[in-house]
């Protein structure tokens, strides 16, 4: 599935990492992690949302237009001036202003900002994409970003790099979400995707590592198992854009040829060893929805978060969309992760690798 800094203690700013590290609490840090949903369409100053902004330096928070709990009523997404007001009241909250908002907009089927909410809402899927000249495809993709920048949004959690080769597959294929089975195509129009993004400063992330093309189920709703089916071939995106990505979407995928014990999102040896490692990748790692079934029916909370952050995810997304009876507050998510460093059971280092990753990331807004 698109993180800031934020204190309410008075600290001199330093140019190179937006805060003095050394002077940041522990809580702080792990607030830039965070990447949460949340229920409504305004933030004003007594907002829980707008608090935990405050309170817990709340990197980034993703919107949604529908709402799981009420159909009749929009979650964040109501109408261009009303999302517009949203962001600023989201941004306002934040100390240096740099609060990633982000939501999920590829086009097609997957599409936040829609027609019936005033928006353009007719940017075309993926596989429609490829049939268009260069020219028409930089423009479109950049009216997307100019639509994305115009109402506050600055991180969309697009493109998506997977291949298409499994014609099975009904959450990439059947959506018709990829640009095609051939690596080096996919990253050259993912590659597209970015630069009009950027020209507006939007900032992306390419998904869903290491590569969801070939699986049959939806990690949405359960276990994925992709190891008889996942082919070298899926990493090549991720191998060719190394070096411009500004984030990566880490799946829930599991695959025993990379990692015989956890799934893709909470596997170090996938993460650390692989991406990092033997691609080379160097920045931000976000998690997909830490909520879906893949990963809420088979570990808790607290395990959950311990073996992302060790993994080596800097970007922790707990949407707060997929069922409505398991919101997680801030509060709690901040709370269980302290304790899990006083317990040893995750290194400070690690929060302090993902904490600075993520600063190096918010320069490029």
């Amino acid at each position: 599935m698109i993180k800031g800094m934020l204190l309410t203690i008075g600290i001199t700013a330093l140019p190179v990492l937006g805060f003095a590290s050394a002077n940041l609490t522990l809580e702080k840090k792990i607030g830039q992690m965070l990447m949460v949903g949340f229920y409504g369409t305004s933030a004003p100053k007594n907002s829980q949302i707008c608090k935990d902004i405050q309170i817990y330096n709340l990197g980034s928070v993703i919107l949604f237009d529908f709402n799981p709990v009420d159909k009749s009523k929009p979650k964040n997404i109501a109408n261009r001036s009303q999302l517009k007001k949203l962001t600023a009241q989201l941004q306002a909250c934040s100390a240096d202003g740099k609060l990633l908002i982000a939501v999920d907009q590829e086009g097609g089927k997957v599409q936040r900002l829609k027609s019936k909410y005033d928006f353009y809402g007719k940017f075309p899927k993926a596989c429609d994409v490829v049939k268009m000249d260069q020219g028409k495809i930089k423009a479109t993709y950049t009216k997307m970003s100019r639509e994305l920048k115009s109402v506050g949004i600055n991180y969309n959690l697009a493109p998506v790099v997977d291949l298409d080769i499994n014609m099975k597959n009904h959450v990439i294929h059947g959506l018709g979400r990829s640009f095609g089975k051939d690596p080096q195509m996919v990253a050259k129009y993912a590659s597209v995707f970015i630069d009009a993004m950027h020209s507006n400063g939007v900032l992306t992330s390419i998904k869903h590592f290491p590569g969801h093309g070939s699986s049959v189920g939806d990690t949405h709703k359960g276990f994925v198992d992709v190891t008889n089916l996942w082919k070298e071939v899926e990493l090549e995106p991720y191998k060719l854009l190394k070096d411009k990505a500004d984030t990566v979407m880490v799946a829930h995928v599991f695959n025993k040829k990379l990692d015989a014990k956890y799934p893709a999102s909470l596997s170090y040896k996938t993460i650390t060893k692989l991406l990092r490692g033997k691609l080379g990748y160097q920045g931000v790692v976000i998690t997909d929805d830490l909520q879906m079934g893949a990963i809420s029916k088979k570990y808790g909370l607290k395990n959950t978060l311990k073996l992302a952050i060790n993994a080596g995810d800097d970007i922790l997304l707990i949407g707060n969309q997929l069922d409505p009876r398991k919101v997680k507050s801030t509060k709690t998510l901040v709370d269980t992760i302290l304790s899990l460093v006083k317990s040893g059971e995750v290194k400070e280092e690690m929060i302090n690798k993902a904490y600075k990753r993520i600063q190096i990331l918010k320069k490029k807004l």
